[in-house]
């Protein structure tokens, strides 16, 4: 196997990882927090309800835990074995981060353990409820610490290069790099919103499928409020990230706009077909990119033409941003007239068609994830390290990392069958409807118990 073949199986593969891994990394971080959220609404309104609903999604949680776990050490593994370069000029820089991230893990994992434990232990839910905190905080910052990782790559800083090697490290002052607030709040508020709306299209789907229970009813208002709330900050934080890109990396947002000329008043280019230079059949928006890039509707923003070639992002691009934020824009439209039908008593909402459009909104919220974290990274391109190291630079030369890619295929193909499959079987032979019969039993129960001892 030649170095190319080595390049293009080492991108693939960590390709293939990154977008599995992703969906479980994008779960891990925000269900803990709609755990805790149903609980508090639980306790707040002493609703058993929202009390089961935390229970039950806990349950689930494990699955995508112990699923996350695998690719994750896939990904740390994969980092030595297929770039090695890379890990050898910014090891030093990103080791931090990586140990903080393993740390925040470490530290959801006990609590969260603690926390299944304890279900019927606690006579005080609030006092349970604490527990959630830490696995709240945990999971979110696990997704802080590894995506400074990824900013760092984006803007490199805090070290001297000297001969090809980075020397004075400053560890935090490489963290805290001008990537890091805007990509850090937007991973972190988008595994949120994908989260709520993953846990709606469930709760929409029971309903259709003839389950009338007050549950679901419950847990679909409580995950799409808390979607559009999600998703409306996600689309503030995109502003933000255009504004970044404006400034630190330019030709990556020109490429995403297929924006050739630098000129001001600058059109925002949705969709099309391009042709050589010439965008056909897009929609297109005056002003709209100057705005997004320095909120000045008459600014200039700089065109593809001023970059040297090699240093263009592949174009397509601008379908992944397209992809992403057409999503967005649709999940907050549906989730808000929801919000807003259950106010004004809109009976459509109720309706199996906008129940089936809130089932979609589930895997199409993982498709825009995805289209977000390969525009995110192929975005970059053609660097691993902006400005300093190039992919096929970063790449092992090994001849082996095709059989790697098939191995690992398989494996994640297990995986996703397996946690499907578990979790499909831990629910159906665990109903809604009886887990709440035998909880009120348990109530009357306890009450008679109560009122014999008296």
């Amino acid at each position: 196997m030649g170095n190319e073949e080595s390049v293009f199986f080492s991108r693939v593969l960590t390709e293939l990882t990154l977008s599995f891994h992703i969906i479980y990394a994008t779960i891990g971080v925000g269900v803990p927090l709609m755990i805790m959220i149903a609980q508090w609404v639980g306790i707040r309104k002493n609703d058993e309800h929202y009390i089961l609903l935390a229970r039950r999604w806990a349950r689930g949680f494990v699955i995508t835990v112990a699923v996350g776990v695998v690719t994750g050490t896939a990904i740390g593994m994969q980092l030595s074995l297929l770039w090695p370069n890379f890990m050898e000029l910014a090891g030093q820089v990103i080791a931090l981060p990586l140990f903080m991230e393993t740390f925040a893990f470490f530290f959801e994992a006990i609590f969260l353990g603690i926390y299944l434990y304890t279900w019927d232990r606690f006579d005080n839910q609030k006092k349970h409820l604490l527990l959630l905190v830490p696995v709240a905080l945990g999971a979110s910052f696990s997704a802080v610490f590894i995506t400074i990782v990824n900013a760092f790559m984006n803007a490199p800083q805090g070290f001297d290069l000297v001969d090809g090697e980075l020397v004075n490290i400053q560890p935090l002052v490489a963290m805290f790099n001008p990537a890091m607030p805007t990509k850090v709040a937007h991973v972190v508020i988008t595994a949120y919103m994908t989260s709520a709306f993953i846990l709606a299209a469930i709760a929409a789907f029971r309903l259709l499928k003839g389950s009338d229970h007050v549950y679901h009813k419950k847990a679909l208002f409580l995950t799409m409020k808390l979607g559009l709330i999600f998703s409306i900050g996600a689309a503030v934080i995109g502003d933000f990230s255009g504004k970044y890109l404006a400034e630190y990396q330019p030709e990556k947002l020109a490429a995403a706009e297929w924006h050739f000329e630098t000129e001001g008043e600058a059109p925002l280019m949705l969709y099309g077909i391009l042709d050589g230079q010439e965008v056909k059949y897009a929609i297109t928006i005056p002003y709209a990119l100057s705005i997004l890039a320095h909120s000045d509707p008459t600014a200039e923003v700089i065109g593809l033409n001023d970059f040297p070639e090699d240093e263009i992002p592949p174009l397509y691009i601008h379908y992944l941003f397209d992809t992403m934020v057409t999503i967005g824009v649709l999940m907050i439209m549906v989730s808000g007239l929801y919000w807003l039908g259950r106010h004004m008593r809109w009976r459509f909402i109720h309706s199996r068609w906008y129940r089936w459009l809130i089932v979609a909104g589930g895997p199409l919220t993982v498709i825009a994830i995805e289209a977000g974290w390969w525009y995110a990274e192929v975005g970059r391109q053609p660097w691993i390290l902006r400005d300093i190291m190039k992919v096929p630079e970063a790449a092992t030369t090994s001849g082996h990392v095709d059989t790697m890619l098939y191995l690992f295929a398989t494996l994640y193909l297990i995986l996703g069958v397996g946690s499907v499959v578990v979790l499909r079987r831990m629910f159906r032979n665990n109903p809604v409807e009886r887990e709440i019969a035998d909880r009120e039993a348990e109530v009357r129960e306890g009450t008679r118990k109560g009122g014999d001892h008296r």
